[in-house]
This record gives C-alpha cells, structure tokens and sequence, in this order.
C-alpha cells in the first residue's frame, strides 16, 4: 500500500478518537518499537469485527502500548462484557493503567500482566474473539493454547502474518526465528480442518479465523 493510498483511506473512515491519537503519541515518544502499535486504520477494523461478532468476552495475548485492545474494548455492545489483555513486559504496566484510565472504556478492560500459560488459566473463561499480537516466534504455541478455551463459533484474529512479506522470501533463503514461528503458524491454520481463515493483506497482515 502507497502512502498516498494509505492517506486517502485514512480520509474516508471514522476519524481517530482523540484519546488514542494521545495515545499513539505517547507510544512513539516513550515506547520502544512504535511501529508495534496497531494504529488508526488496524484500530477502527478491530473495533468494526467486535461490532459484527458482537463478543462478551475478548482475550488479547500482548498488549503492548493498549492501543488494540481499548479499540477491542470500544466495539463492545453487550453490557458485561470485557476484553482481557495479557501483556508479559511488566515495565509496561505503568503506561497501560495510565492510558487505560483516560479511555472512555477502561472500565471494559482488565489487565494481566505475566506469562499467558500461567495466567489463562487462571482465568478459566471461554471467548468469543481472541486477538493475537506477541511474540511472532511462539504463534503456534499461542495457537494451541487459545483454541480450547475459544467457544465453537467464535474467532482468533492474528496480527502480523505477512511480516513484511518474509513469509513469501525464496525458500533457499533461511528465515529468521521471528519469521519462521509466523511461517510455522501459517502453516497450522491452513492444514487445521476445524477452523475456516482468511488472510486480509492489511498492513502486516491481518488472519481471521472461525472456529467450526
């Protein structure tokens, strides 16, 4: 995608609330890794699948800077319902309370912070619509840990599945660990009879898959 169409998109859909523009702001200033963040046009997509699938309970395995998750949090209907985040980084926890408690849905939000095979199932739920963002090398481990606890009917959205395009590289060329874990996990979602996937060519690439 060009900057100048990337642009013209951006244009034509809903505007960037003012609380994650803050927050997109803060993450470029004082995080590492800024391009991590979902981001306005990832972001509005997100809060438009929880519309449609109309979840009551969300679970997303890396939180980063909490952009994605208070757009998961934004698209909620149901009252009660809830989007848990699991973030491993501890030194990021101070930031995400701060902006969670200036988003208008934070109150939808809890935070765990921890390795998510330890705290899954800890919080023994069953979802609606898991949102998969961490680490690239463990997809899928990430993969079989979330799908028992993924309702029949509901759905995993994993982020980054193009990864620049490496995915598709010449085979002869060895892939990183990152891009091999994404590979590996390609791999999984296409031969796994139980699911239906499609891969949106959205900025790093976005999976959508439905558990039969």
């Amino acid at each position: 995608m060009t900057e100048q169409l990337e642009d013209y998109i951006l244009r034509h859909i809903d505007p960037e609330p003012s609380h994650l523009y803050k927050l997109d702001r803060d993450t470029h200033i004082r995080l590492l890794y800024p391009r991590m963040c979902s981001g306005h046009m990832q972001g509005r997509l997100l809060k438009m699948l929880v519309r449609m699938i109309r979840p009551r309970r969300v679970l997303e395995l890396g939180t980063y800077s909490g952009y994605s998750a208070q757009c998961l949090a934004e698209g909620l209907l149901d009252d009660g319902a809830v989007v848990h985040t699991i973030e491993i980084e501890d030194e990021l926890e101070d930031f995400l309370r701060e902006h969670f408690a200036q988003c208008p849905w934070g109150n939808r939000i809890k935070l765990h912070i921890g390795d998510a095979e330890q705290i899954l199932p800890a919080i023994d739920e069953t979802f609606d619509l898991v949102f998969i963002d961490a680490n690239k090398r463990q997809y899928p481990d990430y993969y079989r840990l979330v799908m028992p606890h993924v309702r029949q009917g509901g759905f995993i959205v994993a982020d980054n599945t193009l990864w620049d395009g490496k995915v598709a590289e010449h085979p002869a060329k060895a892939p990183d660990a990152q891009t091999a874990g994404i590979m590996r996990f390609n791999d999984m979602v296409a031969s796994d009879p139980g699911v239906e996937k499609v891969i949106v060519p959205l900025r790093d690439g976005l999976t959508i898959i439905y558990k039969k």
